[in-house]
Formats: C-alpha cells, sequence, structure tokens
C-alpha cells in the first residue's frame, strides 16, 4: 500500500468514525425503553416494540463497526496493514476504502 494511499484511507476512517459516532447517537434516541404510560394502541405498541429491537440490533452492529474502525486507525501505519489476516495476500485498495475495517481479502470473506 503507498503512502497515498494510506493517507486517503486514514481520511476516509476519520470520516467514518464521525459517521459512525453520530449514527450510534441516533440510535442510542430510538433504542429507548418504551413506557407502558404512553398512550399507543395495541398494535402501535407491537410496531414500537418492534422497530426498537431492530433499532437494538442495527446499533449493536454500529458499535462493532466503530470499534473496528478505531483498531483500523491505530494499526493503519503498520506494514502489516492492508495484508490478508488469513492468507497474507494484499487486500485490494478499493475493498479497503469502502470498508476500511476489513482484515480479510474478498476470497477469505467469502469462505466464511
Amino acid at each position: 500500500m503507498t503512502t497515498e494511499e494510506r493517507a486517503e484511507l486514514k481520511t476516509k476512517i476519520e470520516e467514518n468514525i464521525i459517521s459512525e459516532k453520530e449514527n450510534i447517537e441516533k440510535l442510542i434516541e430510538l433504542t429507548q425503553p418504551i413506557k407502558p404510560e404512553n398512550s399507543l394502541g395495541r398494535i402501535s405498541r407491537m410496531d414500537a416494540i418492534n422497530n426498537k429491537s431492530i433499532n437494538d440490533a442495527a446499533l449493536r452492529q454500529a458499535k462493532m463497526r466503530l470499534s473496528r474502525m478505531e483498531y483500523a486507525i491505530t494499526k493503519i501505519e503498520e506494514p502489516s496493514f492492508g495484508k490478508c489476516a488469513s492468507c497474507k495476500n494484499k487486500i485490494n485498495p478499493k475493498r479497503l476504502m469502502l470498508m476500511p475495517e476489513s482484515t480479510l481479502c474478498v476470497r477469505c470473506a467469502a469462505r466464511r
């Protein structure tokens, strides 16, 4: 990975971290408990509970992705960054730009 690619990727990761933190804040608001005193109909309450479950799952995924991106940005200057953790081949820079937290190449990721 060239120095320019690393710099571009680092900028991309920093932007993604900011975006993911904003997304997490919104999801936290959406995952607040549904209070029983809210005057919702039975069907509306069921919809609200279902939506909360969906937002809970999205929040967990967002937190995991944020954690992986924060880890990636600490490792970006290491020579092993951008190499597949499984086969040790170079990860396509386009894949890293799309998913900067990737630790596997496309082939190894498809096997899992």
